[in-house]
């Protein structure tokens, strides 16, 4: 019982934290998408607005989600993929030490998709 209690208070202090400092690169981003400033990078080639709107998901919306534990694992995938692009594609060339930060919320949101929010979660209620 003890085991479980300590999993479910670790899985939640994880996915939270993860989360509310990944809300610090998501809201300038939401910012600047509300603005109606479209100009970004088009690392996908579909467009500066589209690649703009996908990271506002990945960065802002999914991290709410998962602060509050509703559509977990689902909510990690679309985070994930936008930190998969970010190590690999935007910052492909660079350094390790350039890409470690994005490559660090890559493994963290896998990590949430696959152990799920815990006890302490909307999902779970």
């Amino acid at each position: 019982m003890k085991n479980s209690l300590l999993k479910d208070i670790g899985l939640a202090f994880f996915r939270i934290a993860v989360s509310a400092m990944m809300l610090f690169h998501g809201l300038p981003k939401f910012q600047k998408l509300i603005a109606g400033n479209f100009e970004f990078g088009n690392p996908l080639g579909i467009g500066a607005a589209p690649s703009l709107f996908l990271a506002v998901i990945g960065e802002f919306v999914c991290p709410i989600l998962l602060i509050i534990g509703f559509k977990t694992r689902w909510a990690a995938i679309p985070a994930a993929i936008t930190m998969l692009v970010a190590a690999v594609i935007v910052h492909g060339e660079d350094p390790f030490g350039t890409k470690e930060k994005a490559l660090f919320y890559l493994v963290a949101f896998v990590t949430i998709a696959l152990l799920g929010p815990g006890k302490f979660s909307i999902d779970k209620k």
